[in-house]
């Protein structure tokens, strides 16, 4: 959690990948540079399919996330859910690590005395509430997420506003899977909200393979990119001028 950020990739999908590299080995890989990978497949009742449903467990496991399953319905408050549950692992996670390193055993924050692990535990919700969020959201928009985007769409703005009133910055982008050219397209650079998102998904064309691992390989790269490079001249000015 260099810098006090927390980075995540969430990926919205509805089916198996079925091109490039294995998802789950890629998702372990994120997790090695610090990132969590979430997921949250999209279903329509009666559509399940086991190794689908399978997939989508292991690549939030292996990413050190969380996943769920849901009907396309129920999306806009499951995004915000996971989103705000991941964070709180993660800060979790980098909690524990403190605790073990300070006290040089293997101890968790579960193993301490109940009064400490409270105000642990408040430690942990206000680092929520203040540290930066970069979200990299990753959607599939492979053939069968055709008639689903609408609502893909509606949850990402839906998510942009339930996060506004964290005191941290919180800065998105937004890829798309498989790409016309590529493994992916960008849809929408790094930003403090996702407003821009409005009818981005409209212009998309749909595709019969599904690149998960070759999608999150790329996801990787750009947020290696943007630690490296910090906030764009777009983002610092956004800040300035509204305060957020």
């Amino acid at each position: 959690m260099s810098q006090g950020t927390v980075r995540q990739i969430l990926l919205i999908t509805d089916g198996c990948s079925n091109a490039g590299e294995d998802p789950v080995a890629m998702a372990a890989m994120a997790r090695e540079e610090g990132l969590s990978v979430n997921v949250i497949g999209i279903t329509n009742e009666g559509d399940e399919s086991e190794r689908g449903m399978e997939e989508i467990t292991q690549i939030a496991q292996s990413g050190g996330g969380m996943s769920e399953v849901v009907y396309a319905r129920q999306l806009s408050q499951t995004v915000q859910m996971v989103t705000k549950k991941a964070m709180t692992q993660t800060i979790h996670g980098v909690v524990n690590r403190e605790i073990r390193q300070i006290l040089g055993t293997k101890q968790e924050m579960e193993d301490l005395e109940p009064e400490k692990r409270e105000e642990l535990m408040e430690v942990v919700d206000e680092l929520g509430e203040t540290s930066n969020l970069d979200i990299l959201i990753l959607v599939d928009t492979s053939a069968s997420m055709k008639t689903k985007l609408p609502r893909v769409q509606e949850a990402l703005l839906d998510l942009s506003l339930s996060l506004r009133s964290r005191e941290g910055e919180n800065h998105f982008c937004l890829y798309s899977f498989p790409g016309k050219r590529s493994h992916v397209d960008k849809l929408v650079s790094w930003t403090p909200q996702l407003d821009s998102l409005k009818g981005a998904f409209k212009k998309l064309s749909s595709s019969g393979i599904t690149p998960t691992g070759p999608a999150i390989t790329e996801a990787i790269k750009v947020h290696m990119k943007r630690m490296k490079k910090g906030p764009s001249d777009d983002e610092r000015l956004f800040i300035e001028e509204t305060g957020m």
